[in-house]
Order: structure tokens, then C-alpha cells, then sequence
């Protein structure tokens, strides 16, 4: 043990050059691991924020999830999914409730849009206001169905004064209020009567939730149990049919479960985000193995020699592992703490860039206890614990030679090559299951391909550095002595040069595969909606379109068709290989009535024309894994969780536009608690006056905006924003690692080459030959690397792109030509400024036909 200690300490004071690299690696580790770390822990712990039941003890509301079940390799196995649309309970619940001992207030809740001086409101049940609680500021509580109370917020020339008179929009149509309140609550809020509230709803024996409120001295969960009881006996369950085996169970939420029954949409996207966050951290984790790895692995070849030299006069191999077991743990442990003292501010970085993208729905917080505030010493010491095993690694094959044999520098063996080409084969087998699936699952399969080849090249760095310099070498010998210089070093040094290319391959092919998987899909969908959309004007209004608007534009003088189009969602049970999934996808309702001449979706087969209620048209994709054709059935659950059996009457080709699925818009209206602005797209006639349509447009459509240039109808995946944040997050860390690890790998080989390049000088080579041999060199390098990178990225993608959006992959060219930049100047700043010092002084002696002159020894004079 001691001279294992005294070994470790003179190599630490020894090599501190070497260690910087290999610290800045490890401390980057560090500090990327605690921030996902922190931030896959806040995401665990996040709950919806409380807001309009934070008054209310506990809430009564429907089950906002959705399941599925099937048989697995023998055992069964349930999927679940949030629901992003309300799902409701019978007004019946709202009396099982109030007769429930210890309940002293039980408040039914209905929500539904508002259309507010031309911009979209919420309207409630004045009673609801004491849940939050919102008290009145002036005036008083609504009495007559004529009258309002909204809130604090609202605009004081108009909503805020009371007596004022209002238009509001309800259910497609117009009416007055009259003002006779104002209160604390938010500028989008209105409230009118009870009953008032229940007619406007639309659903008026259904309920969007109960907030109740406890006597004084009844305990919350004390109460819930007697609610829950109350509940079951009377049979009450949620509105609609269910599939079978998906309970339609009435939920009673406490404490900070209060929020799911007021966000909807915070539940499903906490999902999303720790699945998200999931991915990139088991990304990040190997891209960090194999960073540090090659780092620390290339910090020990450049003293293969000297601990060779250790192992030949008699060191043991338990000494020598110790040796460097001890220094790579010091340089190790001061790094992790400084990668974890940097992951807090990394973390609250990434929060705000969530925020800033709006990558969050409202109402999802994400909260972080103190006691897991030290989450990054965690980390910290996983990071410690890969150094150590990458150390006990990187000097295995000079700690287990012979004495005789520490001094030989071997050639990779037989066994490394297999592995290599067996994960090559791995990775092609996993582009080819990406290029059979669809959407997240051809994803995932795209991106594991890419890990596995990525790896793979690590593993064959030497034979394809090998392959690389046999085509390379002719073109270097051009360039003159430097180039044959060049070529003669890459050709003697493949090993060198394979872990040279590494780090390049690395982030060409991850940058790539991020990059352009997302830039695929964004591309071939921009393109078909543009061929989609056919319509020369849409008409929309905030807070909704007034009731017949679609049926009152078609008999506008000039229109040729008109088309409503809402978007919505569904979700899809289906099994994969045996296990249950669940999955999300985004659908527009429109109206069926010449159709194509607003909308082409691009048929297939049947006709669009017969869509209505009960029916579906599909895509051509979907279709196809579905085993789905015209008369065919399908079975799909809307956002409320209710489930239909839909006949298809057509299938069409430009699915990535339009979505997987269009159905009726009064169906998918019927599954929709809070209906979007909705738009109507028109196409004019021939020889209409533009001009003239527009103003007859807005005169047929009071409070509609109309809009000469339409922006092209595009669905888009929930979770687009955060998939957006999690790409630059992850070809951000990839980036920092790649930077550091070619940086410390070409300067690492730079540090050790300066002997050969001494000798190359004495031997009469001149400088500038030696910076051209060194440029020729980086530009191998990068050549190389970026070649097989892309080949790698090539391979994925092509699966990918191919069977998710029928195209060639896409990479935007500013977007490729930053990774090119990014690859050529962190090779020329790792080769170069190392080998400077050896370049430098001038030759006293200057032989027959060399440049230069010899440099005088160390401390005395040079002589002729």
C-alpha cells in the first residue's frame, strides 16, 4: 500500500498536464449527471399547482387516466395514459356527497369556454368562487341568469366596472350580461349563477367536479375514506362507456393530488417529461462512460512505457493497479466535487430553458425537496466510480504482462475485433427493427442503433483508422514532404489515430441522429401541409365561432367550399410484441362537404365524403399497421377515455400533416371539454373579388377575424416543445463532452509525439514541413471522423426516415455546417498549439539540404 501511495503521488506531480483533460472530463460528468439527476427528481416529486380548489379539503372528480392490459411471455401487464379532456361524473354524486357525515359544504363545479370582448374566457358557478377562495371586491354575487361577476383582472374600461353591460359568447351564440361584481380572481374568469352555469355547460345532468369542504375537526383523509365509502355503495362511476378492463372509478383527491382535477394536462405531460428526461440521462450517462473512458485510457497509453518500465523492474500488478487506482481516484474526487457544487446551477438553467419554451403546461411545478438537494454527491460518486474502473482498464494489459514483455507495445487483439463487428451487427439490427415501427417506438429503436454503432467504431478505432489512411495516404503524398510525413505517421500509428476518431465519430453520429430526426419529421410535414392546404382565406374568432358560422360562409356569394377543422386528440390500445401500449396522438374534426377543395389529404381509397358520426378516416401508415380499408372497423378512445368503434370510410397518404386519424367534427366536438379555437377554412371561387369576400366574410360571421393568407393546417405531437428542449439539451452535453474529449485526446497525442518530433527536426525536417505534417494530420482526423460518423448516423436514419416519414433524412445546413465547424476547430486547437513548443528556436547547424538549423542542448551553447 505504500508504494502504491508513493507511486500514485509522484505520477499525480508528474503528469498534471496529462490530468487536465481527464479532470475537465470528469468534472463535466459530474456536473451533467447531478443536473439530470436533480431535475429527473423534481420531475418524480412535481405535482399539478392548486389554485381554484385550494379552499376545498378534498375534490371529487372523474379518472383522468385511461388503461390497457394484455398478455406478456405469460403474465399480464397494464399500460396506463393521463387524458387531456375532462372526464366527467352524474350530478347524482353531488347528493351521495352532501350526505356523507363530517361534509359540511359540497359545491358542484362546471367549467366551459367563454368568448370575452374578443378574447377566450372560463365560466363557472359563482358558488364555486369559495373554493379558492375568491372574494368579491365590489358589488355583489350574481342572483338573475342575466348576471356576472368577473374578475379582478378584466379590463376596467369595459368588464371591470360594475353596471356594465357585456356580450359574451357561449356555445356558438351571443347574449348580454350585466355586470354586478367584480372579484379577486384571474382576468379570464367569469361567473354566473348556478342553474345559468348548468344550462351554458351544455351537459347540465354531468359535473366537471365537487369541491368539498370539511366540518371543523374532520381530518381530510378521515373524510375521503367516508366519501370513497359513500361513493362505492352508491355505484356512482364516471360519464360514457369505457373499454373493458378500464375502471370507471370515481376519484377523491387530497392534498396536492387537488391539481389533477384542475390541469389536466400536467399529469400526462409529468409522464412525458420523465420518460424524456429518462432517455437523455441513460444517453448522457453512456456518452460519459465512453468519454471518460477514452480519456483516462489515452492519459495511461501516453505512459505505457514508463509503467511498463515500473512492471519490468519488479513491480507488482496489485502495485501498479493501485498506483494508478490512487492517482486517477485523486484527480477523480476533486473533479466529481466540482462537477457537483455546478449541478444546481445547471439544473435551474434547464428549468428555465423548460419555462422559457413553454416545453411545460400551465399548472405543472417542479418541485425539489431540500433533503435531495445533495442529490449530486450521489453522483459525484458514481462519477469517482467510473474513473477508477476505466483506470483499472486502461493499465490492464501492462499490469497483467510479463516483466520481459511490459515494454512491447502489443496490437489489438482478435477478441476486441469480434466485439466491434458483433455490436456493428447489433446496431444494424436495431436500424432494421427502427425502419418496421412507427413514431416513438421507430425513434427509440433509431436511437439505440446509433448507440451501438457509435461503440462499435470505438471498439474498431484502429482497423478503420487503418482502412481510412490506405485511402487517404495516396491524396496526402500530393501535399510534398509534410503529406508523406503525414501519411507515414497515420499509416505506423493506426491505434493512435482510432482513438483520435473517436470522440469526432461520436458527436457527428449523435449530433446527427438528434438533430436530424426531429428536422425529418418537421421538414416532410411542412411539405405536406403546404400541399394540403387549398383554401385561400380561414375565419376564426377568439372565444369561438358563433353557432351555423360554416353553413351561413357557404352561402356567401364567391365562396366555392368551406371547411371546419378542430383539433383534438385520441388514444390507441394496441399491443406491441405482446406488451400493452397506450399512445397519444393529435386528430383534427372537420367537416366532410367538399372537403378536398379545402383540405387534400391525398385519398387512397374511399371516399371522404361519407364522414360523419361513427366513422373514421385513416391514414395510410397507420392503416397499414392496423390491417385497417375502407368498411373496415377500428377501435379508438377520445380524450375523455370513452371508447368507439368507428368504421373507416377512406384512407389518405399525407397523415404527417393532417394526423393519423380525421373524424367528424361534431363527434370529436362531443369529447372535448374545453374546445380550442376552432377555424374555417374557405376556398374562393374562380373569379371572386377577394377583397369583397373578406369584408362579406366578416359581415356574415360578427366578431370573426379573417385572415387572406392562412397559415397550413399541421398537427402537432403533444410534447413537441419539450422534445425540442430535450434535443438542444442533449446535443448540448454531447457537444461539451466532444469538445473536451478531442480537445484531451489529440492533445494528449500531441504531448507524447513531442520526442518523435524532436528526432524529425535533428533528423533535418523543417518547420513548416512539420506544420503541414501536423495540419495534414487534423485533416485526416476530421475527415475520417466525420465520414464515419455520418455513416454511422446514415444508417438509423435512413431506417427512421423511411418508415415514419417516407423521405431521405433531413439535417438543415446551417445545422450541419455547425457541427463541421465545431468538429475542424476543436481538432486544429488539439493538434497544433501542443506541438508548438517542439516547433520552436532555430538551427545553428544547417546540413545539406535540410531547413534549419540544429537547436542548442539545454543550458550550454551550440556548436557548428
Amino acid at each position: 500500500m505504500k508504494v502504491a501511495a508513493l507511486l500514485a503521488a509522484r505520477a499525480t506531480r508528474a503528469h498534471r498536464k496529462a490530468w487536465t483533460a481527464v479532470f475537465a472530463a470528469l468534472a463535466l460528468t459530474s456536473l451533467l449527471l447531478g443536473a439530470f439527476g436533480l431535475t429527473l427528481v423534481s420531475a418524480w416529486s412535481a405535482q399539478p399547482r392548486v389554485e381554484r380548489y385550494a379552499g376545498a379539503d378534498l375534490v371529487v372528480a372523474g379518472d383522468q387516466n385511461t388503461r390497457f392490459s394484455a398478455t406478456a411471455l405469460g403474465e399480464r401487464e397494464t399500460a396506463s395514459a393521463g387524458l387531456t379532456e375532462r372526464v366527467r361524473i352524474p350530478r347524482t354524486a353531488l347528493s351521495v356527497v352532501r350526505g356523507v357525515p363530517g361534509v359540511r359544504t359540497a359545491v358542484a363545479d362546471v367549467e366551459f369556454p367563454v368568448g370575452l370582448a374578443g378574447r377566450s374566457a372560463t365560466g363557472r358557478p359563482w358558488e364555486t368562487a369559495r373554493l379558492a377562495p375568491h372574494a368579491l371586491r365590489t358589488g355583489r354575487a350574481p342572483q338573475r341568469a342575466d348576471e356576472v361577476v368577473v374578475g379582478g383582472g378584466a379590463d376596467r374600461a369595459e368588464a371591470g366596472r360594475v353596471g356594465a353591460r357585456l356580450t359574451l359568447r357561449v356555445g356558438g351564440r351571443d347574449a348580454s350580461y350585466t355586470v354586478v361584481g367584480v372579484a379577486d380572481g384571474p382576468r379570464t374568469a367569469v361567473w354566473f349563477t348556478g342553474a345559468e352555469a348548468r344550462r351554458l355547460s351544455g351537459h347540465p345532468e354531468d359535473l366537471d367536479a365537487i369541491g368539498v369542504v370539511a366540518e371543523p375537526g374532520t381530518g381530510p383523509g378521515e373524510l375521503a375514506g367516508r366519501v370513497r365509502k359513500a361513493l362505492d355503495t352508491a355505484g356512482v362511476t364516471d360519464v360514457g362507456h369505457r373499454a373493458d378492463g378500464d375502471p370507471d372509478t370515481v376519484r377523491v383527491l387530497t392534498g396536492s393530488e387537488r391539481g389533477e382535477a384542475e390541469f389536466l394536462a400536467a399529469a400526462p405531460a409529468r409522464g412525458e417529461l420523465l420518460a424524456a428526461l429518462g432517455s437523455v440521462a441513460g444517453a448522457v450517462v453512456l456518452v460519459a462512460l465512453l468519454v471518460v473512458s477514452s480519456t483516462i485510457v489515452q492519459a495511461l497509453r501516453q505512459r505505457s512505457h514508463e509503467l511498463g518500465l515500473l512492471r519490468a523492474v519488479g513491480a507488482t500488478p496489485g502495485q501498479l493497479r493501485g498506483a494508478v487506482g490512487r492517482e486517477v481516484g485523486r484527480v477523480a474526487a476533486w473533479a466529481a466535487l466540482l462537477g457537483a457544487a455546478g449541478a444546481a446551477p445547471a439544473y435551474l438553467g434547464l428549468r428555465a430553458l423548460l419555462d422559457a419554451r413553454g416545453a411545460l403546461p400551465t399548472g405543472l411545478e417542479l418541485t425539489l425537496p431540500p433533503l435531495l438537494w445533495p442529490a449530486p454527491l450521489v453522483t459525484a460518486a458514481v462519477t469517482v466510480l467510473v474513473a477508477r474502473i476505466a483506470a483499472l482498464i486502461g493499465c490492464s494489459r501492462t499490469a497483467t504482462a510479463r516483466p520481459a514483455e511490459a515494454l512491447r507495445e502489443r496490437a489489438p487483439g482478435r477478441a476486441r475485433g469480434i466485439a466491434g463487428l458483433v455490436l456493428l451487427g447489433v446496431g444494424a439490427s436495431s436500424a432494421g427493427t427502427a425502419a418496421l415501427q412507427q413514431g416513438a417506438t421507430a425513434a427509440a429503436a433509431a436511437g439505440a442503433a446509433a448507440v451501438t454503432m457509435v461503440i462499435a467504431c470505438a471498439v474498431l478505432g484502429p482497423w478503420i483508422a487503418q482502412g481510412a489512411m490506405r485511402l487517404l495516404g495516396a491524396p496526402l503524398r500530393l501535399f510534398g514532404p509534410g503529406g508523406r510525413l503525414a501519411a507515414a505517421n497515420c499509416a505506423a500509428s493506426a491505434h493512435r489515430l482510432g482513438a483520435a476518431i473517436t470522440p469526432i465519430v461520436l458527436v457527428t453520429a449523435f449530433a446527427g441522429v438528434q438533430l436530424s430526426g426531429g428536422a425529418t419529421m418537421t421538414h416532410a410535414g411542412d411539405a405536406q401541409a403546404r400541399q394540403v392546404l387549398h383554401a385561400d382565406v380561414a375565419v376564426r374568432a377568439d372565444g369561438g365561432l358563433t353557432a351555423g358560422a360554416v353553413e351561413r360562409i357557404r352561402e356567401v356569394p364567391g365562396v366555392r367550399a368551406a371547411t371546419e377543422v378542430v383539433p383534438g386528440t385520441v388514444v390507441l390500445a394496441r399491443s406491441q410484441l405482446g406488451s400493452p401500449e397506450l399512445e397519444r396522438l393529435p386528430v383534427f374534426g372537420v367537416t366532410p362537404e367538399r372537403l378536398t377543395r379545402t383540405l387534400d389529404p391525398g385519398v387512397r381509397s374511399g371516399d371522404l365524403a361519407r364522414l360523419r358520426s361513427g366513422t373514421v378516416a385513416v391514414g395510410a401508415d397507420r392503416a397499414d399497421s392496423l390491417g385497417a380499408r375502407p368498411g373496415s372497423m377500428v377501435t379508438l378512445r377520445f380524450g375523455d377515455g370513452q371508447e368507439a368503434r368507428l368504421r373507416v370510410v377512406a384512407t389518405y397518404e399525407r397523415s404527417i400533416a393532417l394526423g393519423d386519424f380525421l373524424l367528424a367534427r361534431d363527434e370529436l366536438l362531443h369529447h372535448t371539454s374545453m374546445p380550442g379555437a376552432g377555424r374555417i377554412l374557405v376556398a374562393a371561387a374562380p373569379d371572386a373579388d377577394r377583397k369583397a369576400l373578406t369584408k362579406a366574410l366578416a359581415r356574415a360571421v360578427p366578431g370573426a377575424r379573417v385572415e387572406r393568407d392562412p397559415a397550413p393546417v399541421r398537427s402537432e405531437a403533444e410534447g413537441q416543445a419539450l422534445a425540442e428542449v430535450v434535443s438542444v439539451a442533449v446535443v448540448a452535453a454531447i457537444g461539451a463532452f466532444t469538445v473536451i474529449a478531442v480537445l484531451s485526446t489529440l492533445a494528449l497525442i500531441a504531448t507524447g509525439r513531442r520526442p518523435e518530433l524532436r528526432l524529425l527536426r535533428l533528423a533535418g525536417a523543417g518547420r513548416r514541413q512539420l506544420r503541414r505534417m501536423l495540419r495534414l494530420e487534423a485533416a485526416a482526423t476530421v475527415v475520417t471522423g466525420l465520414v464515419v460518423g455520418a455513416a454511422v448516423a446514415s444508417v438509423p436514419l435512413l431506417a427512421f426516415s423511411a418508415a415514419t416519414a417516407g423521405t431521405l433524412p433531413y439535417l438543415p445546413p446551417v445545422q450541419a455546417a455547425a457541427i463541421v465547424a465545431v468538429v475542424v476547430a476543436t481538432a486544429a486547437a488539439g493538434s497544433l498549439p501542443p506541438a508548438w513548443p517542439t516547433l520552436r528556436g532555430r538551427y545553428v547547424f544547417r546540413p545539406s539540404g535540410a531547413e534549419g538549423t540544429f537547436p542548442a542542448p539545454p543550458g550550454g551553447t551550440s556548436q557548428r
